[in-house]
């Protein structure tokens, strides 16, 4: 991502409601797991490192990403980070007991590498979590001004992550009940284009009641998802078991 892009979102992740309400989301699974306070946590594209304060109270948490400018951010916030490559993760094999890409694969060439990698520095029986947008059909201002190179549908995600062996223990959509809404906007600035310099739809944040409104309405999906699957939504997200048997070798990342 840009630059400008890092400084936006260090300044709203801590209380724009979509932040806010897929953090609630996180936590809940997170919580489910009983991970232990001893277990090791890496956030692949980490950003400005906000979500690393909410991992930091399920185990002991390192950032990634590849920006210089999330870096910087990450260490501000007084977490530990590194600058690397998603799809060539500086990690031993069966190192880390949770993994997490919340927001990341969409903004690679290669999202297969990454996701090898991922579960080769994982340990068997650790987890895996992924978020992504969702429906080809959403792209809009937004997906370009985040750089992202995709949106999912349902069955190409599945298939990235069934791909590498890992046992799917939750597959769901998440932005649900606003997908109407989203749809809307994204439908409505087809018809009519936003003129000037694009911006990121995080400016559209509106009154603090309505953003704490939003955030409690995306949170609220906590308790359906961790029951059952919802059909439909503006993000995909999986959560996986690496089993026994299954590795990934470094150079397996470098494939075309």
């Amino acid at each position: 991502m840009e630059e400008s892009l890092y400084e936006e979102y260090a300044e709203i992740e801590n209380s724009h409601w979509w932040f806010e309400g897929r953090r609630r989301i996180f936590d809940a699974l997170l919580n489910d797991l009983e991970l232990g306070p001893d277990v090791r946590i890496v956030d692949l594209g980490c950003g400005t490192g906000t979500n690393l304060e909410l991992l930091s109270h399920h185990g002991r948490v390192t950032g990634i990403d590849f920006g210089a400018a999330a870096v910087r951010f990450t260490r501000e916030r007084g977490f530990d980070v590194l600058r690397a490559d998603a799809t060539r993760i500086p990690l031993a094999d069966d190192s880390v007991d949770l993994v997490t890409a919340l927001d990341l694969v969409e903004h690679l060439p290669d999202d297969a590498a990454c996701t090898r990698e991922m579960v080769r520095v994982c340990r068997p029986g650790g987890t895996l979590l992924w978020t992504v947008p969702a429906y080809p059909w959403l792209w809009g201002r937004q997906d370009r001004v985040s750089q992202h190179r995709r949106r999912y549908r349902r069955s190409e995600f599945r298939d990235l992550i069934e791909g590498t062996g890992v046992e799917v223990r939750l597959f769901t959509s998440i932005n649900s009940l606003l997908l109407p809404a989203v749809a809307a906007v994204r439908g409505f600035r087809r018809v009519v284009p936003e003129q000037g310099e694009p911006r990121s739809d995080f400016h559209l944040t509106g009154p603090p009641a309505i953003n704490r409104l939003l955030g409690r309405v995306l949170g609220a999906e906590a308790w359906a998802v961790r029951r059952f699957p919802l059909p439909a939504g503006v993000s995909l997200l999986c959560l996986a078991r690496k089993p026994e048997g299954v590795a990934m070798t470094p150079s397996e990342t470098t494939a075309d």
